[in-house]
């Protein structure tokens, strides 16, 4: 099942569980644990290295005798946030004493490393793209920004009527400027809105079809093709969190562009960025 649609894969406190036994791959998973207002949850990361990053919401992240306040957003279209670490083989908890969302990205981890906070001010925001095409990219947990052992997560902002993911790319092929990393698509739409993304076949045995409408809370599993174009709709603007990993020794993330499409990044120098970028900051939205 390359979509899943909010809810189905609901399991508790879980509103969204992507593991790798469920998305049919070996390394990356996904998890959104709701709270009530004075909620908590334990669980334990096992294998995998786990991010605690707050959709909506603030909480108190307790690991390995560490304590974390998470200042958290109102929502993910209202600023740029904080999050927690926590290695594999650890117990966490999670507090919400107003209540909130909180995404799980993880990912199968080999080293053990400490767990630690990630302040909203060191997250690394690119504006990714031009034109119709431009884009916010909070690269919160990527090589270079965050250390992890496995896992890359990015949090993607795209202004109404404009395409992200563009040109289409892959990356499942181990070769010179690729790596082979499985991929989870996580959306929300603001205003209740819908958006859409494509998914195509990039070779034999890597065949897949996807062209589908995305509301909040729907989720895309890529094991392998062309991804892009994320299409935000008028009116509408689209996030989605990627979180990914693979089987190679480094930490790495290399795509390759579509050949019919590759030739669109060549007309960037010539437009301007989207004024309405950078959609979120640091600083909460009024």
């Amino acid at each position: 099942m390359s979509v899943i649609r909010a809810g189905e894969s609901a399991e508790g406190a879980f509103s969204l569980v992507v593991t790798p036994a469920s998305a049919g791959w070996e390394y990356s998973s996904l998890r959104v644990l709701a709270l009530d207002p004075g909620g908590s949850a334990t669980f334990d990361t096992g294998e995998d290295e786990t991010i605690v990053l707050p959709l909506s919401g603030s909480c108190v992240v307790e690991c390995d005798g560490e304590r974390f306040e998470l200042v958290g957003r109102d929502d993910v279209f209202s600023r740029v946030t904080d999050f927690a670490y926590a290695p594999r083989d650890a117990q966490v908890t999670v507090t919400s004493a107003g209540g909130g969302r909180f995404a799980l990205p993880a990912a199968r981890a080999k080293r053990r490393l400490a767990a630690r906070y990630g302040p909203a001010e060191g997250v690394s925001v690119e504006l990714r793209g031009a034109g119709q095409a431009s884009r916010q990219v909070n690269n919160f947990c990527m090589p270079g920004t965050f250390d992890a052992d496995a896992l890359i997560a990015v949090e993607v902002l795209t202004p109404g009527a404009n395409w992200s993911s563009f040109p289409p790319h892959k990356h499942d092929e181990e070769r010179e400027g690729e790596s082979v990393l499985e991929e989870i698509y996580y959306f929300e739409v603001a205003n209740g809105g819908p958006g859409y993304q494509r998914v195509s076949t990039s070779g034999p045995g890597r065949e897949i079809d996807v062209c589908a409408e995305v509301r909040s809370g729907d989720t895309v599993l890529i094991p392998h093709g062309w991804h892009g174009p994320s299409m935000a709709t008028p009116g509408y603007d689209l996030y989605y969190l990627n979180v990914m990993a693979g089987p190679g020794d480094e930490r790495a993330w290399r795509i390759c562009d579509h050949p019919d499409h590759a030739w669109v990044r060549g007309t960037w120098d010539a437009q301007e960025i989207d004024p309405r970028l950078p959609l979120t900051t640091t600083q909460e939205k009024a």
